[in-house]
């Protein structure tokens, strides 16, 4: 039954529709995380993403942070990202920066990403990534406000 669940909420979210807001009983995990798996960034190096240049990171470089799997592509990127994981960990814990800035919850995803002034946002899908981009500062502003709420600590 919880599989036939998370197919169809995974069908829904496949068709671009996001989550209505998210009650305080029902908050989600800090980090997005994809349900076959505890991996954040869906497996992506998140230090390599300042580069400008991101990389799917290895199992065997991996640490658990916020109660996810983080992997990276070497050592040295492991051991950056754990002097200090808030400067490299998407905000918003990965989800969509868009969504959270109206108030919402969608899964982040990798492959639309932005870093801005020393931040890294990941967005839904290219659609909603060139929406973020209109108005990214006023977005920011917005989802910095609404993250607290809609999420567990």
């Amino acid at each position: 039954m919880l599989y036939m669940m998370k197919r169809v909420f995974s069908a829904i979210l496949g068709a671009g529709l996001l989550l209505s807001p998210v009650a305080a009983s029902a908050a989600p995990d800090a980090v997005f995380t994809s349900w076959r798996d505890n991996v954040a960034a869906e497996g992506y190096d998140v230090v390599s993403f300042f580069s400008g240049k991101p990389q799917l990171g290895k199992m065997e470089f991996s640490t658990r942070y916020e109660g996810a799997d983080w992997f990276f592509t070497n050592r040295a990127n492991k051991d950056l990202f754990l002097t200090n994981p808030e400067l490299f960990a998407p905000q918003y814990g990965g989800y969509c920066a868009w969504a959270i800035a109206k108030g919402k919850l969608a899964p982040g995803s990798a492959e639309h990403w932005h870093v801005e002034d020393g931040r890294l946002y990941f967005n839904y899908n290219a659609r909603i990534k060139r929406r973020w981009d209109k108005k990214r500062a006023k977005f920011i502003e917005n989802a910095d406000t609404r993250w607290p709420d809609l999420v567990e600590d």
